[in-house]
């Protein structure tokens, strides 16, 4: 079995930043894209940020500039840096990692960190 846990995720004032992590345990033979979505309430989920095995990444409009994705392909992790903050950046945010099973690769989520931005 798979599992994706996060951590990080909190209370912080607009302008602060926050570390979110997630780490991917269980069968693993390959990893391809990682990546972290968000969902406010009352609104879709949407993509936050996400990166290829080879470290190509892809960040949405609305965070360029302030958060940075990165990896551990050794260590099966993926971080997200958030910075200047702001509070319609909150929402719970999600890991996913797309995990090689037989001839191809299925989508595995997390449960989800909340992350509020306010003062």
């Amino acid at each position: 079995q798979v599992q994706l846990v996060e951590s990080g995720g909190g209370l912080v004032q607009p302008g602060g930043s926050l570390r979110l992590s997630c780490a991917a345990s269980g069968s693993i033979f390959s990893i391809a894209a990682m990546g972290w979505y968000r969902q406010a309430p009352g609104k879709p989920r949407e993509l936050v940020a996400a990166i290829t095995g080879g470290g190509t990444t892809n960040h949405g409009d609305s965070v360029k500039g302030r958060f940075t994705i990165s990896r551990d392909n050794a260590k099966n992790t993926v971080v997200l840096e958030m910075n200047s903050l702001k509070p319609e950046d909150t929402a719970v945010y999600f890991c996913k990692a797309e995990i090689s099973r037989g001839t191809g690769y299925i989508n595995y989520w997390g449960q989800g960190t909340q992350v509020t931005v306010s003062s």
